[in-house]
């Protein structure tokens, strides 16, 4: 097996049971955690923005975690589910930008998706503990079934990363020609609020992100997005931010974004 991998299959493993749960009783069962592993792992992305200029790049990202989460393809703008999506420069990045910022970069793409934040306000907000941090590898999860569609997670969200069904999203789900889903992820509800998750189910069998594995399939893809483990001073992801200039979304604000973006 390649040592990469295998690092990263053991990381992974160590993390727990992950997969993005809709039921409350696993979920509480996450949220306590154990001592053999909480803060044993911290996952983190870094986006090159450079090499995410390329629209083929980013198209594949958005449809590779369309495919694998459901999510649906709702025609209404503003009744859209979003994992993972693109912004101008000058919105992800307002503390970033200036007057003076080259008005070529302020128009520019740039992927965005859930920071997985350390200290992370919808967590906070929410009434029932739908949201919650898991403490052995710091995802931000959500469960379904506790959801109670108040919004609060999103206004508090300062990165605009969850969305809310509106509508009964399975209609607009893409199926194949015999009418399947594409994986066995759990479909949603109306009236509740849904988010990345960083592929938690994936992470759970030791491969990478749905968006990670897409954009390093793309010709000159490789390295657009680095996934890995923080605290892991070996991993690729620490290599990466020792090596580069990096810089996150509102980092002025407190929540400790995981989301890294090389500039």
């Amino acid at each position: 097996m390649d040592p990469k991998r295998r690092s990263f299959l053991k990381q992974a493993l160590s993390a727990g049971c992950s997969f993005p749960l809709l039921a409350a009783g696993c979920s509480s069962a996450l949220k306590e955690g154990s001592d053999e592993t909480s803060g044993n792992t911290q996952w983190a992305l870094v986006v090159d923005i450079k090499k995410c200029l390329n629209e083929e790049i980013r198209k594949a990202c958005r449809e590779a975690c369309d495919r694998e989460h459901h999510v649906p393809k709702i025609p209404d703008e503003k009744q859209q589910i979003k994992w993972i999506w693109s912004e101008p420069y000058e919105n992800a990045f307002p503390d970033q930008a200036h007057p003076y910022t080259d008005d070529a970069l302020k128009e520019q793409q740039v992927l965005v998706l859930c920071n997985h934040c350390d200290h992370p306000p919808c967590v906070r907000v929410c009434p029932t503990g739908a949201t919650w941090k898991r403490e052995q590898d710091g995802l931000v999860m959500m469960d379904m079934h506790r959801c109670i569609g108040c919004r609060y997670c999103m206004a508090a969200c300062p990165y605009g990363a969850r969305s809310f069904n509106y509508r009964d999203p399975r209609p607009y789900i893409e199926k194949d020609a015999e009418g399947k889903l594409a994986t066995n992820y759990p479909t949603r509800n109306k009236g509740v609020v849904e988010k990345c998750t960083f592929c938690a189910e994936r992470l759970r069998v030791g491969r990478p992100p749905a968006c990670v594995e897409a954009a390093a399939e793309v010709p000159g893809g490789e390295g657009a997005l680095i996934f890995g483990d923080l605290s892991d001073e070996n991993s690729e992801v620490r290599q990466v931010l020792r090596k580069q200039h990096t810089i996150c979304r509102r980092l002025s604000l407190g929540t400790g974004p995981n989301v890294y973006y090389i500039v």
